[in-house]
């Protein structure tokens, strides 16, 4: 979103276009998505390597055995929404899949619906309340004993509570369901998901999904979901920054971002002017979000590269352009909502 609006002041020459700045100014906020531009590089030129590792730590820390495809994947909160959809993308690539949610009824119909959908077996699931660092310890073991390894580890799971209220309406269960999936249950995957990498010869990536809030732009009617998600960021980079400390080279830890998807805790939201515009302009099926991103998250361990990525669907020319060709043509007007 910032590219944006650093991009508003290069179209202010150009009289048409001022509906179109007012318009963007006045109401990017709502974007319940992030669209960030990429982050400036960590420097670490003071920093050095901890020497003081333990002795069976620092024997994986250079990654040994190379990572080559099929991956071995696991993607939290995935019976549904963007997490199905990238499942669904990675079996039509061949690759295994593990799958999980607090619900047992919809793992099993997830599992099933993947085997249809995209014409493959290689995928189990099972109940995991991330929240729960027992449930995460059992969802690390399952994993290991029917893939014996993952690749590449996706954090997924999230909640808004699907409530869009101010802050001062919202009730304690709301706060507590948000606070404790988005930033406790993250902390504690990633944790256990690092903890497994740091093991494997060929260590692993994990990726941490971001959202609306993590570029620092406000929330309203959402702002405990955005004060969590903006805390995915800083979360990413500083255990960026521990592995590079411990001069861990084969685990590696990442940003990625399907901007906004036409999920049901999205859909929940459209009830207002701004937020109906900016749905029908912006938004993307989780299918043909997953068709982007799975193979830029597959070319990473592809390209052994071992430097921190943001991957993005929705970037910020992408974003500004759509909401021109809508102020200019009416393109996507009334594409997914009736608009006032």
């Amino acid at each position: 979103m910032a590219t944006l609006l650093t991009c508003t002041a290069s179209f202010r020459s150009f009289p048409k276009l001022s509906l179109c700045n007012s318009l963007f100014t006045q109401h990017c906020n709502f974007l319940t998505a992030n669209s960030t531009d990429k982050p400036l590089p960590f420097k670490f030129s003071s920093i050095q390597p901890i020497t003081s590792i333990n002795n069976s730590s620092s024997s994986l820390k250079d990654k040994k055995e190379p990572m080559v495809p099929p991956y071995n994947v696991l993607i939290t909160g995935s019976s549904k929404g963007i997490g199905y959809a990238l499942a669904k993308e990675f079996l039509k690539a061949g690759d295994n899949v593990i799958i999980c949610s607090r619900s047992a009824e919809r793992v099993e119909f997830a599992i099933q619906g993947l085997k249809v959908e995209s014409g493959k077996q290689h995928v189990w699931g099972t109940t995991c309340d991330v929240r729960d660092s027992k449930d995460v310890r059992a969802l690390v073991a399952f994993a290991q004993e029917k893939l014996k390894y993952i690749d590449i580890w996706i954090n997924n799971a999230g909640s808004n509570a699907y409530s869009y209220k101010p802050l001062a309406e919202a009730s304690d269960e709301d706060l507590m369901e948000v606070v404790s999936t988005n930033t406790l249950g993250l902390m504690i995957c990633c944790r256990e998901a690092i903890k497994m990498m740091l093991n494997q010869s060929r260590g692993g990536h994990v990726f941490n999904i971001d959202g609306a809030g993590s570029d620092g732009r406000p929330t309203p009617r959402f702002a405990a979901y955005g004060a969590t998600k903006r805390s995915v960021v800083h979360l990413t980079k500083s255990l960026q920054a521990e592995l590079q400390m411990q001069d861990v080279k084969n685990v590696v830890v990442h940003n990625l971002s399907p901007g906004m998807v036409t999920t049901d805790l999205l859909m929940s939201g459209a009830d207002t002017k701004q937020a109906k515009f900016f749905i029908n302009i912006l938004a993307e099926p989780a299918e043909v979000v997953a068709q982007y991103l799975v193979p830029n998250i597959r070319s990473v361990p592809i390209s052994g590269s071992t430097k921190p990525t943001y991957i993005r669907y929705l970037t910020g020319w992408k974003a500004y352009s759509q909401i021109f060709s809508r102020i200019a043509f009416g393109a996507r007007r009334n594409r997914y909502v009736l608009e006032d």
